[in-house]
Formats: C-alpha cells, structure tokens, sequence
C-alpha cells in the first residue's frame, strides 16, 4: 500500500519526477518526460504496478522500516534519508541530475555507522503498471524491454532476479558507497553511457545553488519561499518552458472518491500565476522561455485559446481510464489525459494577460507577437466576455456566469489599456475603455447580493466561492471597499473549516452538487493563501500572519504541499506536489514581508 501523500518526496529533472516515499520507495516516475506512462505506478495501485526500494533488510511479511529522517540537502532537489537501525545507520542518497541525455535516477547507499544490511528491489512495470517487460542482460548490465521503451539497471552490486523482481542484497559499513541507476533510452536506440554517480550528484548540486542564489527574497519565510520556488523549477519541462501543475495524476481530492484528475499538464493560469511568482522573485529566465512556450502553443489560433495544453504544446489530451489500476486508497477511476481542455474559461485570459502584462513592467524584452496575441485576444473576448463558462474550477455541471470570470475578463481588457496607454501597442483604446466599464458595471449588478453583503459565485446565486478573494487582489476593487470587506467575512463564515482554512465552494456531499460532480473535498490550499492576502489587505494583519503560519504548518518535513488539507483525516490530498499551492504561499510571504506582519 503506498504511503500518505505527505510521506512523499519529490526529485526531478526539470523534465520529469519521481516520489519516493519514507520507506525508500519510488512509487512514482514516468519516462522520458512528466506526462509518459509511469515506470513506477504503485502510488496508484500495489507493488504490482512497478516500484523501486531501498531500504534496510527486513523479514517478508514485516513493513520496511521508514526512515528515521530525511532532508534536502541545502536548497537542493537532491534527497538524503537516514535510518537508525539495531546494527547501524545508513544514508541513501536520491536524485535525478538535470539532464544531458539519457534521464536517470540515481541512489547512493552510504554506511555511517555499524555494518547495516541492506535490500534494492527493482520491479518495473511500463504502461502504468500493465505491461511487464522482458529483463534480461546486456554486455554486463540489466535492460528491461517493452515496446518502445527501456530501461537501463546499472550497479556494482551482485543482483538477482526472483518473482519477476530485481533484487541485490549487500551490507554498508561506514565509508562504504555503493551506487544505483535506472537510465531510460528509447528501445531501438543504442544503450545509454555509463552513469558516474558522484560526478552527476555533484553537478546537481551545483546547479541548485547556482540557481537559488537568483532568489531576490531575503525575508523571515526565505526557507519557505526558496523551497516553494525549487519545486516551481522542478515542475518546469526544461526544453520548452511549459509548466505543469503536478507531476501526478489521480491523487483524489477525498480519499475514496472519484475527483481524481491527471495535472500532468500546463493549464494556462497555473502557469501565468507560477510565472508571476518567479518574475518577483528574480527569475526573468523562466518568464521569458514561458512567454515563448505560449507564443508557440496558442500560435495563430487565439479565438480557440485552450485552458490547457500538453507541455510541449499538444492540444490533444484525450481523457481515459485505466481500469487495471485500483486507485490511491481505493479512489478509482485513476484518469489520464483531461477532458477540461477543450471546455471555456473565461478566466485564463485574463491570467495570460496579467502574466504578459507583469513580464513587460518587470523589463523582460519586448516581444511583437506577445503584444499582438494580447491584442487578438481581447478582440475575442470582446464578443464573448458575457456569455457563461465553466469557470476557474472546471466545473463538469451546466455553464454559469461565473463572477470570477468576468472579473478576469476586466482584469485582460484593464492591463491590455494600460499595455496601450504606455505607447506599446496600438488599439481602440476608448473603445476598450468603456468595455472595461460595461463589464465592471455588469459584475457589481448581477454578481453582487446586497442584502449579504457579498459577491457570489455567479450572477443569480446565493453560493459563495474563495475565487471571489482574488477581487481586491488584481484592482476590480480597492480593499476597503464595504463589497469587498463583506465578501472577505462571508466566506470567512460560510466557506471556513473548523481550521479556519477555506474551500473552493460548497459541495454536495453525495449528490451532484455545483460543480456536475458527487462527493466532498478537502480545504483548497491555495484559497486559504487567498484569505491570508486579503486580511493583510484590509488591515487584520494578526490575523492573516497566524493563518499563514497555519498553512506553512500543513507542509510535509520537506516543505511540500499538495493540492487540498482534508480537514477531518487531518491530511494533505489532491495531486501532489501541487504548483496551485506553493505559489500562494510565496505571493502571501511576499506581502506579509512588504507588510512588516510577521513573528520574530
């Protein structure tokens, strides 16, 4: 059975993920790239699906042993686990080195004290757990085969294989180092090089310190904020600039249930919130190859702008479900591919636009086509601000007026105004300056519940959504208008776990409720990040310090954050780790920082 999601770690590449678990156990890792059929899927199902462990010996039957502690080493992807055993502790080293080839995960056992037996057990399983390749030697080394992958095994220990698993006994004493490396190469081709673990650790470390050292933050959440910041890289696919939103799929939103979605992709917004947080951060790199990442994706086609796209562009992301899989803790179907790509979300335009409007203010090169894309853009949205959508949630039920929606909708005409007042860009400007009136009039009418007090989730309803905090965020309204302090409290009230942290919206329990789907979920994190902000906006800033350093309290020892906090199980769920939620958690560091609200 696979661990509790915070009992996971993350290594990468910048083009692809592992998850290694406390015990030692890759239950995750798909080859060659983030959005590939998994090697490892036992996360998703049992050992039969594929894991790798290494671990101290322990007796069949038993549970291995987790580690006594585990760290990163420095601001580093590179994961160090420790065990204390009767006979000894042992250090295993896990990382994946930025890629110059073939990927590759490589583990390093090292003896610290004593004389500690030890186990690797290596079953791979291509196609998400379904297909078992054929192992076999080559010229000294172990190669799994199947189809149109393989998998290279490359150790000095003895190995063995029994029960279709690759195994190797040994014992660490200290000073001892023994290595291990999967490599994957696409079969037809020649066998990947011969890994050289200790050169490749050291250029990972390198790497991560050469790149943190751009970090522009220096205030009292630094070691947050920089660990938020490494895995924002992390979810980076290196060669194109995409974005994904986790390196996960079917991680459920409540355990048992069927909210289970593959986030192995770029959404738009996620990727337009995650390049805000880099660009104030100091990272004009990842802003300029993500511009040219959307550039490329959206293309000549701006009137059929997708929510999502593959990493490397694709639009094709085909939704399926794999029945041989039983799912994280029983939570089935396990989904890849996403049908939301296709559905409208007014929203993304105005996250696009706002990322290319912070990209300009910050000083990144000026880019012609950027500028044309932001202007064909609101040409569109023009003609379709006021129809309904399915709103920043992807909700499966019929289209709404989402008032969010509409909100991003100002938010793309407002900045595409000011991209045009600053002699930039050419354009109606009177024109879109009354559009931009006629759509903030049109929310403050039909989205707005004066007897409340509140906004509401879209025009004629009485349910609230946290989408409505981001209101004083992106300048629909100031902060203390009596709308916005007003909606700020009724979510606070209606929306709020016994924690004090904040869900999406109400759900339904067992029926279908707003969002066309059964069941509950957890406390959106990146909401309760939300709330931190506007607190801070309207002057509670006790308040919004000690719910964020709530939130930083729900992190895993790593640092990590999924998608959602399940309230009752006391757990983090959703996939994981999630970008949605880290890059809150920097922007509400930054404030609070800007803020002088903070402890100490």
């Amino acid at each position: 059975m696979a661990g509790r999601i915070e009992d996971y770690a993350l290594i990468g590449d910048m083009q692809t993920a592992a998850l290694v678990c406390r015990d030692g156990t890759v239950d995750w890792l798909c080859l060659p790239r983030f959005d590939s059929q998994a090697v490892f899927a036992g996360l998703l199902g049992t050992e039969e699906h594929g894991f790798w462990r290494i671990g101290p010996a322990h007796t069949d039957g038993e549970e291995p042993p987790a580690a006594s502690r585990r760290t990163y080493r420095g601001d580093s992807l590179v994961l160090e686990s420790e065990w204390d055993t009767p006979r000894g502790t042992v250090r295993v080293t896990d990382f994946m080195p930025p890629r110059d080839g073939a990927p590759q995960l490589i583990r390093i056992v090292e003896g610290v004290s004593g004389r500690v037996p030890m186990r690797s057990a290596l079953r791979m399983r291509f196609a998400y757990g379904r297909v078992v390749p054929w192992v076999h030697k080559h010229e000294g080394r172990t190669v799994a085969v199947a189809g149109p992958d393989s998998v290279w095994f490359d150790t000095d220990a003895e190995t063995f294989g029994e029960e279709l698993t690759t195994y190797a006994d040994f014992t660490v004493a200290p000073g001892d180092k023994l290595a291990f490396t999967i490599s994957w190469q696409a079969s037809h081709k020649e066998p990947p090089p011969l890994p050289e673990p200790e050169q490749s650790l050291e250029a990972a470390l390198e790497f991560w310190r050469d790149w943190v050292e751009n970090c522009t933050y220096h205030g009292p959440y630094r070691e947050a904020v920089v660990r938020s910041l490494i895995t924002l890289k992390a979810l980076t696919y290196a060669p194109t600039g995409g974005i994904v939103a986790a390196p996960t799929t079917s991680l459920p939103e409540h355990i048992g249930g069927v909210r289970n979605w593959d986030y192995r992709y770029t959404w738009l917004r996620d990727a337009a919130i995650t390049l805000s947080s880099l660009l104030r951060t100091g990272y004009r790199e990842e802003a300029r190859a993500w511009r040219e990442w959307l550039l490329r994706a959206v293309a000549g086609d701006p009137e059929n702008l997708q929510i999502m796209y593959g990493i490397a562009g694709e639009r094709e992301l085909g939704e399926a479900e794999l029945d041989w899989l039983p799912g994280y803790e029983d939570s089935a179907p396990v989904r890849v591919g996403n049908g939301a790509a296709h559905q409208l979300q007014l929203d993304v335009y105005g996250e696009t636009i706002e990322a290319l409007h912070l990209a300009h203010m910050t000083g990144l090169a000026r880019n012609d086509y950027a500028s044309l894309l932001q202007l064909k853009l609101i040409r569109y949205l023009e003609d379709h601000w006021n129809e309904p959508d399915e709103g920043i949630w992807e909700v499966r039920g019929p289209r709404r007026h989402f008032v969010h929606s509409k909100v991003m909708a100002w938010v793309a005409v407002d900045r595409t105004i000011k991209l045009i007042e600053s002699g930039d860009a050419d354009g109606p400007l009177e024109r879109w300056r009354a559009l931009r009136d006629d759509i903030h009039r049109d929310v403050c009418e039909k989205g707005y519940d004066k007897e409340r007090n509140t906004f509401t989730q879209s025009y004629g309803s009485k349910e609230l959504d946290a989408s409505l905090l981001l209101i004083p965020q992106v300048g629909f309204l100031p902060p203390d208008d009596k709308r916005v302090i007003g909606t700020i409290e009724a979510i606070q009230r209606e929306l709020s776990t016994t924690d004090g942290f904040i869900l999406r919206y109400p759900t339904s329990g067992g029926d279908e409720g707003v969002d066309g789907l059964p069941g509950d979920e957890g406390a959106f994190l990146a909401c309760s990040f939300w709330m931190a902000d506007d607190l801070a906006m309207i002057g509670r800033v006790d308040e919004a310090r000690k719910l964020f350093e709530k939130l930083l309290a729900l992190r895993n020892d790593l640092g990590l954050l999924a998608e959602e906090w399940d309230p009752v199980a006391q757990r983090q769920v959703g996939n994981f780790p999630q970008a949605f939620s880290h890059v809150p958690l920097i922007d509400t560091a930054l404030r609070l920082t800007a803020s002088g609200a903070y402890g100490g």
